[in-house]
């Protein structure tokens, strides 16, 4: 297959021997990108938890200084002058129980959704709608708030949610390809530094066993762990 020679030309560029610092692989993951469409730059971090136990569970939120290169569209459930406020904060559909309504009849046209605390009751009953494809409302993500205009300007900007899955890896996309080797490095960066910054106290021993970037097709790079301490140090 064709395909299969470009992704193995691609992976020779690839010192396997080697671990790199964010910079150096951004580059590598650039140089070795062959797709045709504009590709994700995805981090990838084993962890050394057990996210089986409830007190080793790695989840939160960063805003990528530069965002993801992707428009999201934002829908705020609210009521009284929360819906005034997420409107001008430029949610993209802001309801009440009208908007419950809508979502329970099929409505799923948003990647994100925000909630005020008193409007739960209502979502509540939508768990097993909104809960498989990651869009309930969470007040550890943000997104069950009475600041529904901070929650909805963030989300824009870029804000994303990273959580540790069953095989302890955290996985996110940093950007599109298309953004500048800086940005790139500062978004991937940002992201490290936040899931240093969550390591429960309960996670015994090294916390980050390995860090990998890549494009959506092209090969990964590993990255030295040792880049996530450094990364909350310099901005402690």
């Amino acid at each position: 297959m064709t395909e299969g020679k470009k992704y193995t030309a691609a992976a020779a560029r690839v010192d396997r021997t080697k671990l790199y610092d964010v910079q150096e692989a951004v580059a590598l993951v650039r140089s070795a990108a062959y797709a045709k469409f504009n590709e994700t730059l995805e981090v990838a971090l084993r962890l050394g938890v057990d996210p089986k136990h409830a007190d080793q569970m790695v989840r939160g939120t960063v805003v990528l200084p530069h965002g993801t290169g992707v428009t999201i569209r934002v829908a705020v459930v609210a009521s009284g002058e929360k819906v005034r406020e997420a409107e001008d904060a430029g949610a993209d559909v802001v309801g009440g129980d009208d908007l419950v309504a809508k979502i329970q009849g099929g409505y799923l046209d948003f990647e994100a959704l925000v909630a005020t605390p008193d409007m739960m009751k209502s979502l509540g009953r939508l768990g097993k709608v909104l809960g498989p494809r990651g869009l309930m409302p969470n007040p550890k993500a943000g997104t069950v708030t009475f600041d529904v205009g901070k929650a909805v300007k963030e989300l824009k900007a870029g804000k994303i949610e990273f959580r540790v899955d069953k095989t302890a890896i955290v996985h996110c996309p940093v950007g599109k390809m298309s953004f500048d080797d800086k940005s790139l490095v500062e978004n991937a960066e940002a992201l490290i530094s936040a899931i240093q910054k969550a390591k429960p106290s309960a996670a015994k021993g090294k916390y980050v066993k390995s860090i990998f970037l890549g494009s959506t097709m092209g090969p990964s790079v590993p990255v030295d762990p040792a880049v996530a301490d450094k990364l909350v140090g310099r901005t402690a």
